[in-house]
């Protein structure tokens, strides 16, 4: 049976409204997709930019942190000056930083080098310290102070001592010292400051 002109074009609608519902959903699910990819990118940048600013203020941080520690050593650089001002105190400090120096080198023959202005208490404490070497170790040293090559004058106080040769060296002064013992505690002081850090796994 023929289909009339009316029916043909009802159907031809029908199919063209089914078309156009396809075209319409897919091009939604483009524009969606679309839009899904964009805000998905627009987050992956917003949490690198995230993660990019918190490194640079956890990096101000470490900065603040590290110039703090560096202003309080150097604080404590110039109050090692006021320990030399007081001579007992000096002497006996001299006395085991050149015993120390003895026991690390053991060495048969040692050099010295102080401040200018030691030379006496060093002399001092060689002396003294001779027979106490002598007697812990059972070996003979000598021992000379170098009066040709003196510290630097900016050195608070404290000695180098050197073997024969001069290729092996201990580094007694004041600074050495403390940047030894500063180096040591590090840890110690960085909780005592800022609090224990609670994303560290491992301590120094």
């Amino acid at each position: 049976m023929a289909l009339s002109d009316a029916d043909v074009q009802k159907q031809a609608e029908e199919e063209f409204n089914i078309e156009k519902g396809r075209l319409v959903q897919t091009q939604r699910l483009k524009i969606m997709e679309y839009y899904e990819k964009k805000e998905k990118q627009i987050e992956q940048q917003k949490k690198i930019q995230m993660s990019n600013l918190l490194n640079q203020a956890r990096l101000k941080v470490l900065k603040a942190r590290d110039d703090l520690i560096g202003e309080l050593l150097s604080e404590a650089k110039q109050r090692l000056a006021r320990v030399v001002k007081e001579p007992p105190r000096y002497q006996a400090l001299l006395d085991g930083l050149v015993l120390q120096g003895l026991y690390q080198l053991l060495e048969s023959k040692v050099f010295i080098r102080c401040r200018k202005e030691d030379v006496q208490l060093l002399r001092n404490s060689v002396q003294k310290n001779i027979p106490i070497y002598k007697a812990a170790t059972k070996r003979d040293v000598e021992v000379f102070i170098d009066q040709e090559g003196y510290l630097a004058p900016e050195i608070a106080g404290g000695v180098e001592m050197y073997n024969a040769d001069g290729k092996i060296k201990v580094a007694n002064t004041l600074e050495s010292r403390l940047d030894l013992i500063a180096q040591q505690m590090m840890p110690e002081i960085r909780v005592a400051l800022f609090g224990v850090n609670t994303n560290r796994k491992f301590l120094d």
